[in-house]
């Protein structure tokens, strides 16, 4: 890969950052009774995205 220093060069991880933004604005609005159910599955998963990515380029 040229002109890739790291994962933070890279568009796809970059996007899934936005992504993890994103996710974590439209948590806020879920009901307060979701926060350790729905609320918490859902940003770990957005979070693995781009962690993922970057361990990927780390190989």
């Amino acid at each position: 890969m040229s002109g890739v220093q790291s994962h933070r060069d890279l568009i796809v991880w970059q996007k899934s950052m936005d992504l993890v933004v994103q996710v974590y604005q439209l948590s806020d609005r879920f009901p307060k009774v979701e926060m350790y159910r729905l609320t918490s599955q859902i940003t770990r998963a957005v979070v693995s995205v781009p962690a993922n990515i970057a361990e990927g380029n780390a190989r």
